[in-house]
């Protein structure tokens, strides 16, 4: 009779064999059926969560049924090597994204984001060179801008009452240091002083609505503090699911200890 450990360890691995197959599904619809590259990129994480799910759910899933020690051995090895990894890139997380922060412009709800305020290794592994040109893609093809484009923000004050994204504050308007002339949220006319600071930003900007400033410091900026927000949440989700393996763990613990005493017993019947 297996004890309440090894129906247990059994119970949660079904569950996550069960869970990977929409994760699968979902990558495979992302591959074959995305509108943009954008898209289709997110379904190669997707994949490959999907993958490993299966897998190391399969692999508990037999070891704990089948009273195999070996995979059992095998999966509580390879959800060591998950927990470790959870915490290595949390850690990291937390780390590279410690620095910087949108600077809040007086009399408005708008914040302006400044590239160097960020890590050097996010400024030189997410938004250079050849990352770049990718990021760059996918948002022009998301239209990131395109809720500005709305005939309520004819005015200023309108806008500067706006609590706008990371993206939109750094993509989709110049900085508000330049003194552009508002015409509307995505149109700015310098001064014909020309801009009240020296920003390169200031001269990047284009009133082509698919360029708008995403070639500016300011969007590399906005797309860091993205990241920054994005990679928190995460970090926050992976210590969640840490603590959750790490229950999975002992329990799977416990199985193997089980199926080892059982092992141990059947072969020294009179010990």
């Amino acid at each position: 009779m297996l004890r309440v450990s090894n129906s247990l360890i059994a119970l949660l691995n079904l569950l996550g064999l069960v869970a990977s197959i929409p994760v699968l599904t979902i990558s495979l619809w992302l591959r074959k059926h995305a509108i943009n590259e954008c898209e289709r990129t997110l379904g190669v994480p997707l994949m490959v969560l999907g993958i490993i799910l299966f897998f190391l759910s399969l692999v508990g899933l037999i070891g704990s049924c089948c009273r195999v020690s070996s995979l059992l051995w095998l999966y509580l090895f390879l959800t060591f090597l998950i927990i470790l990894s959870l915490f290595v890139f949390s850690f990291f997380a937390i780390a590279v994204t410690s620095k910087g922060a949108g600077k809040a412009v007086p009399g408005t709800g708008i914040k302006d984001h400044k590239l160097g305020d960020y890590s050097k290794w996010l400024q030189e592994n997410v938004v250079d060179g050849h990352s770049w040109v990718k990021i760059k893609s996918c948002l022009i093809q998301a239209q990131v801008c395109g809720s500005l484009r709305n005939d309520h923000l004819r005015k200023a004050s309108v806008l500067y009452r706006m609590s706008l994204s990371p993206l939109e504050s750094g993509c989709c308007k110049p900085p508000i240091a330049c003194g552009f002339i508002y015409k509307n949220a995505t149109f700015w006319v310098p001064p014909k002083s020309g801009p009240a600071v020296p920003d390169d930003d200031c001269t990047t900007w284009s009133n082509n609505q698919q360029i708008l400033c995403i070639d500016c410091k300011s969007c590399k900026a906005g797309v860091l503090a993205s990241l920054k927000n994005d990679w928190r949440k995460l970090a926050i989700l992976n210590i969640c699911v840490m603590i959750f393996l790490l229950i999975v763990y002992s329990v799977g613990q416990c199985a193997l200890k089980n199926i080892t005493e059982d092992g141990y017993k059947r072969y020294r019947p009179f010990q």
